[in-house]
Order: structure tokens, then sequence, then C-alpha cells
């Protein structure tokens, strides 16, 4: 599975799931203009699309531009007047061109290339369970330490950064809530309901929030990145399991992902920043990209529009006190390169290989500003072999796992990261997708010791309390003599950890 097109799944091997016997997250552009009479172009049986319209967001832009968008065939699905941002579906193939030229239109562009009928399937893949015996085995090893968790021998993850120490100093705040944005959280797993918030969950998926009981879950129980992510970040220390980083914080699940592809298209991710806001939520961890495109360039209407869309909800979150985290990729990209090589884009339709400026092509949400890119790590503190870095682009690092070149010494000598998955049971995973969620969790941390800290506080918090091991003398993975990445910077900030590792004792005490 290594080349598949999401954080929530690039780089990630196929988990593998324990069984306890026992009880058991700007850019506007300028466009005012008289719009046409009618579209230039009508097509009944075309296909329907989803669309983000950006306006100014007073009253009277907003329902100037409703009234637009219904004259060019347009259906609004819901809007966000607060940020300017209205989800619209239409079926007319000159429906951007003609509200781009809509008065008080800032960008307005399609957020998919495939129609809203397409058929698909996700693409988690099948969860392999463990025979009784193996998880008997297992288990029985993981228990040699009296007050550690029964699964926590093989969390060296929390070992790396000290969060089995910190969580005997200040296991974090019940008052400080973590939303996991993401394809839903299992809160019926026995190692995530004491912690989980219903209240500060929904399901965002099409771009409106959904607040009906359980509609956070996954669609599956093969969908298992969200609440392996939640576990990651607050799994608490009740004997059951594993520990999170932060075992006394709450955890929401917000879900956006597609109930037809399991796709993160923008309108979803945008009601997702704007429902956390809303709902006090205090941090959010963010492990994936926004499809369909895993970089948006700004010469593209349709791209920038997604750009601008995205990036208003996040600032807004931002704005009302919640501090975004986000996975830098799994691409083993130099996000401070001149070119990329992007083969996967877009992800819902037939992808067209191009190659990219990172300068002016964006990974969303972890290149918008002020959110907390997060690298990833292995149990030697090496920057993981599938994780994209760049300099001024990483913010911090945290333990991801590596599969190939970081084995640790645990019963399971797996170098992937052991968390909650659905259905009370339990998997390795590896990704970037699992370094932002232990950085979410010290934050959270961070935040239960510093509760009025605002996010730019918080970011620098998180800064000042990594430990960064400096760029390494090679970076020659697998012995060709070909070095595998280069790092650049020095031991206070550089590409591969920007300003370090994070570190759960120095947040606590």
């Amino acid at each position: 599975m290594a080349h598949l097109r999401s954080r929530r799944r690039l780089g990630l091997a196929v988990p593998l799931v324990l069984s306890l016997t026992a009880s058991l997250g700007f850019l506007p552009t300028g466009a005012s203009a008289v719009p046409p009479a009618e579209p230039a172009v009508r097509a009944t049986d075309a296909p329907s699309l989803a669309y983000v319209v950006n306006t100014r967001s007073d009253h009277r832009t907003i329902e100037s531009v409703k009234k637009a968008i219904a004259a060019a065939d347009g259906t609004v699905v819901i809007a966000y007047a607060r940020i300017g941002v209205i989800v619209v579906h239409s079926a007319n193939p000159d429906f951007a061109r003609a509200i781009r030229a809509v008065r008080g239109v800032q960008s307005a562009g399609a957020t998919r290339t495939a129609p809203l009928t397409a058929a698909g399937a996700t693409d988690e893949g099948p969860l392999q369970l463990m025979t009784a015996r193996q998880t008997a085995r297992t288990t029985s090893a993981a228990t040699a330490a009296a007050d550690s968790e029964p699964l926590e021998a093989d969390q060296w993850n929390l070992r790396a950064i000290g969060a089995d120490r910190a969580a005997k100093i200040n296991p974090g705040s019940g008052r400080v809530t973590v939303a996991v944005i993401d394809n839903g959280v299992d809160d019926t797993h026995p190692d995530l309901a004491p912690n989980f918030s219903a209240a500060q969950s929904a399901n965002c998926a099409g771009g409106k929030a959904d607040t009906s009981a359980g509609a956070w879950r996954p669609y599956t129980s093969t969908a298992a990145h969200g609440t392996h992510v939640a576990g990651e970040i607050a799994a608490p220390r009740n004997g059951i399991g594993i520990a999170g980083v932060a075992p006394g914080v709450k955890v929401s699940g917000i879900k956006v992902s597609d109930p037809v592809n399991g796709l993160y298209y923008p309108e979803s991710v945008v009601c997702a920043f704007v429902f956390a806001a809303d709902h006090g939520v205090e941090i959010t961890n963010n492990s994936y990209y926004v499809d369909p495109w895993l970089y948006n360039c700004m010469d593209d209407p349709d791209q920038r529009a997604i750009v601008d869309a995205v990036n208003r909800a996040q600032l807004y979150a931002q704005n009302k006190g919640t501090l975004n985290l986000a996975s830098a990729g799994n691409s083993n990209h130099d996000l401070d390169s001149d070119a990329i090589v992007d083969e996967s884009s877009p992800d819902d339709s037939t992808a067209v290989k191009r190659t990219v400026d990172p300068h002016e092509c964006f990974d969303v949400p972890t290149q918008l500003p002020g959110v907390v890119t997060v690298s990833a790590t292995g149990v030697q503190n090496l920057k993981s072999y599938y994780s994209s870095y760049g300099y001024g682009v990483v913010d911090i690092a945290a333990p991801g796992g590596d599969r190939l070149y970081q084995l640790p010494d645990t019963p399971s000598k797996n170098g992937r990261i052991l968390s909650t998955v659905p259905g009370g049971k339990y998997g390795f995973l590896q990704g970037t997708s699992m370094a932002s969620p232990q950085a979410a969790g010290v934050a959270a941390l961070l935040k239960s010791r510093y509760p009025y800290a605002t996010p730019d506080q918080l970011k620098a918090l998180l800064r000042a309390e990594a430990d960064n091991p400096g760029c390494p003398e090679s970076y020659d993975l697998n012995g060709d003599g070909t070095q595998d990445a280069v790092c650049e910077g020095g031991k206070r900030f550089n590409g591969f950890y920007g300003f370090g590792i994070v570190n759960a004792v120095d947040a606590v005490d």
C-alpha cells in the first residue's frame, strides 16, 4: 500500500490487530463584474459537481451571490456567512465561469473532478486479525510493567517522547478537547469511551454538520484511521489496552470522509473547522490532505478556490482559539524544493502526472498559515523513510513509525504505532498520520497546563519544548550510497524536524 494517495493511507502498512481477552483529528482573489443574464452553456444531463463559492462575508453580498447562484443553475447546500464560503451543487458545466464574474465573489471552483454520484469504495483495506493464541502471547508479554497498560510495552512511541512519565505528573485536563478530523471515531471502543465528547462530534461529509447520535462513527469496521488517531491522543490509563499521549483530555470525532469513495473533499473540511471552532474545541488533528489534489496550485481557479475556502475556515478556527495540527505527508517530498512530481492527482478520477512548485502549489491543510506541520520519526529519533519534510515548512516532529529501518526492542518488534481500531481492537499503523496526533497530544498537555494560551502561544510552546537531534550526518537508509533525503538547517531548526521532536515531560514540567 505504499503508493496510495492520502495521509490516512499513504505509506501505511496493513494494520495488525490485537483483541484483548480482558474486559474491554488568503488567499482571496478579486473578481467583480456584472454576471451574464444566462450562463453560456446549459446541459440538463451533465453530471452534478460540488463547488465552493468564496465571497465577502457581509449579509448583503452573501444574499446577492445566492441569487446569482440560483440563476446559474446552482443549489446552495449551506452558506457559512461568517467566513464567506458557500457550498453549492450544480450540473451546469459553465457554473464556475459564470459565478466567478459575479460582483462580490472572490474565488470559486469545483471541489472535485468526479460527479457527486460517482461510484467508488474506501481504500482502508481489510483488517488482519490475530488468532487467540497470538493475542494471548502478545498480551502476556505486554503486561510486564505493573503500572502500565496491558499493551503499553509495544508503545515505544510513548517512551520516545516521555509521555509515560508525563502522565504521572499531569495526564491532561478533561476541560481540553482534541477534535479528530478524519474518517470517523468509534466512540464505543472501551479505550475511547471514557474520554469521548459526543457534544463536540459530528459528521461533516458533504459540507453540512450532522450531529445525530453516532453520526461521527466510521462507515465500516475497516475504516480504522480516525479511531487509531483518537487513541494515540487520549486513550485513558484505565487498565485496558493502550494509553494515549494525553490520557486525561477529551477527544471528539468530526467525520469528513465521503460515504461513497472515502475521500476528504474541501466542503467537508470547511464544515469541520467551523464546527470545531463553534463547539469550543481547543485543538484539531488533521492527518490527511484535502482531496482531490495532493497539491493545490494557485494558477488554477478551481484549486485556488479550494485553498481559499479551507484557509478561511481554519483561520476562523484559529481566531476562535483553536490550534490546528496537520501531518506533513508521506511522499518523502521536500516541501521547500523548487519542483515536486505529483503523479496522484486528481485522485477521484484519472490522475495526471505534473510537476509543481510547492511554494505556489499547496498541500492543504498542512501548508496553510498558522497550521502546525508535523513530520514523522522512528524509534531511533530519525526521520521516517516516507515522511515529507522541508526547511521552513515543518514545525515539529513526532513518532510516526518506521517499519523498514527503525525497529524497536518491544514484544512485537513492530516499528509502527499501536493504537485503537474499531470493534474494541488494536492495530499497528505508520505514517505522518500517526505523528500529528502524538504532537496534538502534547499540545493538549500544554493547553491543560496553560489554559488561557492562544493558538499562537501554544505553537510557540510546542516549539520551545521540542528536542532537536539536528540533521543526521548521513541519510542513506538502505546503504546504496545515495542520500534518500537532504536535511537543511542546523541543530536548532532544520527541514527534517523543524524545531525538534516533541517532549511530553517538558510540556507538563
